[in-house]
């Protein structure tokens, strides 16, 4: 009995001072891809072959970062459907229930394109990326409209969370209409991604050393497209609060399905 005792303390520590190795590696990267890949990617006079090229390399380091937590017992993770993110110039949405959803996204997605708080743009081990991938910061909602329609056009994919932010953990789904008011001023339906972890870690106002009894999973379900040709017939801002509601039945009954 004390002996399994020992071992599940034990197990937990590792795991704690996994996590705060895997965040370590995760800032040392950043920086170095700040100091040295980005200002060596300007060599690369052709601006869009530049940024599919810094683009594929942050999803290299993301899948190497993810694979990396799972090896060290972190975490383990499934995936449905992934093939549906192949395809170039979705706008792709996901509900945000952990601080890690959007690595993982770019790390299945070798041409995405994301909406950003533009403080990444004043953080020294984010700035360089971002601004060297043109992730689209998210100031001025006429302006990102503009950058993610440019984006779709020069084959990217496009990754939106509706909520904004991450969920707040037993409270209901919230939505921002930024993501419909993408789909409808630019024509793009939506694919969805439903995120599951389990249990609960890495979520807002949660510090990431305080890990749960055991090892996480990750989930990944992969769902159809949206059709959004209904919602083009009406005026654009009554049609994306229509459009943001049918987001946010998707994601409320997708998950309570997987609960």
């Amino acid at each position: 009995m004390r002996s399994s005792v020992v071992i599940k303390v034990l197990n937990r520590l590792w795991r704690q001072l996994a996590t705060g190795f895997s965040f370590l590696i995760f800032g040392v990267g950043g920086l170095v891809l700040t100091l040295i890949v980005m200002p060596a990617s300007l060599l690369i006079v052709d601006g869009p072959r530049r940024e599919r090229l810094v683009k594929y390399l942050i999803h290299r380091c993301f899948r190497l970062f993810t694979g990396m937590m799972a090896k060290l017992g972190v975490l383990t993770v499934e995936f449905h459907h992934l093939e549906r993110l192949d395809r170039p110039g979705q706008l792709v949405i996901a509900n945000h229930p952990t601080l890690i959803d959007v690595v993982f996204l770019i790390s299945f997605m070798p041409r995405a394109d994301c909406v950003v708080k533009s403080s990444l743009l004043r953080n020294p081990f984010t700035r360089g990326p971002v601004k060297a991938a043109r992730y689209i910061a998210n100031d001025d909602p006429d302006a990102v409209i503009k950058a993610a329609g440019e984006s779709f056009a020069r084959g990217n994919s496009l990754i939106v969370f509706p909520e904004g932010t991450r969920t707040t953990p037993s409270q209901k789904i919230e939505l921002q209409r930024g993501a419909a008011n993408i789909a409808i001023r630019t024509g793009q339906n939506l694919r969805p991604v439903t995120i599951e972890c389990a249990p609960l870690t890495l979520t807002k106002n949660t510090p990431w050393y305080r890990v749960p009894e055991r090892r996480f999973h990750m989930k990944f379900q992969v769902g159809d497209e949206l059709d959004i040709s209904p919602f083009l017939k009406g005026k654009p801002s009554v049609m994306s609060r229509q459009l943001t509601v049918t987001i946010k039945d998707y994601f409320t009954r997708e998950t309570a399905h997987h609960e």
